[in-house]
């Protein structure tokens, strides 16, 4: 609470607050754990994770590379002035202009797809230059800590059925350089058991295919910016310990792809009480934020959060938090035996930089302001969308 300032509090609500020192000591940790223990590194910054224009052109600023996973995205790092060699194409939807052009612009180019291997034969032979998504059973190495379970991901060519084997092979016959491999995995752990695992299979391939890699890309998915986590020298230090044992750090790169774990942590959203609602069950509180603006899919049951009071109240046993929008789930949390809100008061949820912004509907109301806070300076970086925003684009039937 002590980084929200006063004059932050005088603020219009609702709205994003960036935190910018905090942002670069996080990214200042990612890159201190590689520069110490695999100093041939590339960080590409997971756009998907918050696509912020200011964000995105602050990691590029910083010296990361843009990792995405669509036309548009590879698009839009462009527009912030992301050279094309500096870009990280990854995922299945690729679109076939925009994979032959990252390939003849240098850029880093992991296949996901069979089309995209018949696509190479549109791109000179000294171009065919590409990094294979590795689909492996992180579930069997790591029970009980994988996203997808036993029924496997979707992403990557399968290493146990021997997908992976005949989409080598099929590379090698259109003449492709095989320069890298690519292994993030989805966990619910976010341990140093899935690292592991990420680690051995890369030296297990490595082995049995016999692979020259330029790169090995373990993806993203670290805990960042928690005391209370695995820290990213413990992550990094790990990876090194197998890693080293059939790569040399001099010629493979270890290219990371964190999103949550440095833009997660430093980043606010705060709220405004409007109104309170007794009923015979419950006293409901309703505020002009929503669940929707920090927890867009609805899979978390509590939220960090803190409260700005105008005034000093009366305990209460209960009360139900609740967004502006008119569903009846739009409830945020439950807060007993606390002192009562009050209209004008504000709750301020923090660490809710990842998967908000950009997965926020323009339901029932449009984007927020979005500020950047650094040495007590506020900059708003993103205005509110208003009614013009909304229908700009967009065709109106006239009477």
């Amino acid at each position: 609470m002590d980084r929200i300032k006063k004059n932050s509090m005088e603020i219009k609500t609702p709205y994003y607050i960036i935190h910018k020192e905090e942002l670069d000591e996080n990214f200042s940790k990612l890159r201190n754990a590689l520069e110490k223990y695999w100093n041939n590194y590339i960080v590409g910054y997971s756009y998907k994770t918050n696509a912020l224009p200011w964000v995105i052109s602050h990691f590029n600023h910083l010296g990361c590379f843009a990792e995405v996973v669509s036309e548009e995205e590879y698009n839009l790092a462009k527009a912030v002035g992301v050279e094309e060699n500096r870009i990280i194409y990854n995922g299945p939807i690729k679109t076939k202009e925009s994979f032959i052009r990252a390939l003849n612009m240098g850029g880093i180019v992991n296949i996901d797809s069979q089309r995209e291997i018949e696509w190479l034969e549109e791109i000179e032979e000294t171009k065919r230059t590409v990094g294979i998504r590795i689909n492996f059973n992180v579930e069997k190495m790591c029970p009980g800590q994988s996203q997808c379970g036993e029924d496997g991901g979707r992403f990557g060519f399968c290493y146990e059925n021997g997908e992976l084997e005949r989409t080598i092979k099929r590379l090698y016959e259109k003449k492709a350089k095989i320069s890298g491999i690519h292994l993030h995995t989805s966990s619910k752990s976010r341990s140093l058991d899935i690292y592991r695992a990420i680690a051995e299979i890369a030296c297990e391939l490595q082995e049995v295919f016999s692979l020259d890699l330029e790169y090995i890309d373990v993806g993203g998915g670290f805990f960042g910016g928690l005391t209370t986590k695995t820290q990213f020298d413990e992550y990094i230090s790990l990876m090194e310990s197998i890693l080293v044992t059939r790569f040399d750090k001099k010629r493979t790169k270890l290219i990371v792809e964190p999103g949550m774990a440095i833009i997660g942590a430093p980043v606010s959203y705060v709220t405004t009480v409007l109104d309170v609602k007794e009923t015979e069950f419950n006293r409901f509180v309703v505020t002009d934020g929503s669940r929707t603006n920090i927890d867009p899919l609805m899979t978390k049951s509590s939220y960090f959060h803190s409260y700005v009071r105008k005034s000093k109240s009366q305990r209460h046993s209960k009360q139900v938090i609740c967004g502006y929008t008119c569903m009846e789930h739009d409830r945020l949390f439950e807060a007993y035996d606390e002192p009562a809100l009050m209209p004008g008061d504000r709750i301020v949820y923090e660490k809710v930089g990842a998967y908000t912004m950009c997965l926020t509907p323009l339901f029932i109301k449009f984007f927020p302001d979005v500020y950047v806070e650094e040495n007590g300076k506020i900059t708003n970086v993103r205005k509110a969308w208003k009614t013009n925003e909304y229908i700009m684009n967009s065709m109106i039937e006239e009477l």
